[in-house]
């Protein structure tokens, strides 16, 4: 019991001073993507939300809409798990990959608010 509280408490002290420079760069995440045969290109932000879709025009030589939707949403996709990713890799310092893919559908802050909520639940306070 104790080390699961040291081990949040560690969290939370990290959390506290690196967290606002964490979820500043978690905020700022943008990947692009491309399609495998490069007509299709799209950017998310952090949480996957498209910013950018770019269609190459030489999808119009072969016209297939149901193709191109399924290249657009397979780079959609593509580009949310690497923008995912991406956000592990920035809290991973101080908050376990497992729990921050817990807090992916909220917002980063949340997950300054939750370790520190875990802690003083911990502690009786």
């Amino acid at each position: 019991m104790r080390s699961l509280a040291e081990t949040l408490r560690g969290q939370f002290e990290r959390l506290v001073e690196e967290g606002p420079r964490m979820a500043r760069e978690a905020r700022e995440v943008s990947i692009t993507e491309s399609s495998r045969d490069g007509l299709v290109k799209v950017t998310v932000d952090a949480r996957g939300s498209l910013l950018a879709l770019d269609l190459d025009p030489r999808i119009y030589r072969r016209p297939d809409a149901r193709s191109l939707a399924e290249s657009i949403l397979e780079t959609i996709r593509r580009a949310t798990d690497a923008a995912q990713e991406r956000v592990l890799d920035i809290f991973e310092p101080a908050v376990s990959r497992d729990d921050m893919r817990l807090h992916l559908q909220g917002t980063p802050d949340q997950v300054v608010e939750d370790v520190e909520d875990r802690l003083n639940r911990r502690e009786g306070l």
